[in-house]
């Protein structure tokens, strides 16, 4: 089952790259909530977590990167979100891959409620700024 389901209602930015992204994150992020509650062999949520992850920091700094060519003055703070999230899976992903640390349903819920506050927050601010 999705542990969180993109609608254009909830977190459409009405930028369309964004939107095409976020759809492609929120389809990774499942895959690894089914396959980490699901028993799956840890090889491979290790693999998935490395692509969510990697997708996760290629998706920000396409939206900064576009944020700054349009001169957006919510950059800096939109940043920081960025960056303190990136931390947390950074050290996720550290520790899973020493052995110290699984992929959880809490870890799963805590990514969804982050995205669950940050696109409306966050992502959906920008778009006057980006489709100027």
């Amino acid at each position: 089952m999705a542990l969180i389901t993109w609608t254009a209602e909830q977190f459409g930015t009405n930028v369309a790259f964004a939107d095409e992204e976020h759809q492609i994150l929120f389809g990774k992020l499942n895959k690894l909530y089914d396959l980490a509650t699901g028993g799956a062999a840890r090889s491979a949520i290790g693999a998935q977590l490395d692509d969510l992850i990697n997708y996760v920091v290629g998706h920000f700094a396409h939206e900064e990167k576009e944020m700054q060519a349009k001169g957006y003055a919510g950059l800096a703070a939109h940043k920081a979100e960025h960056d303190a999230l990136v931390g947390i899976c950074a050290d996720l992903q550290k520790k899973f891959q020493a052995g110290d640390a699984e992929v959880t349903e809490e870890v799963g819920q805590m990514v969804k409620g982050w995205l669950d506050s940050h696109i409306p927050a966050f992502d959906k601010s920008y778009a006057g700024a980006l489709n100027s």
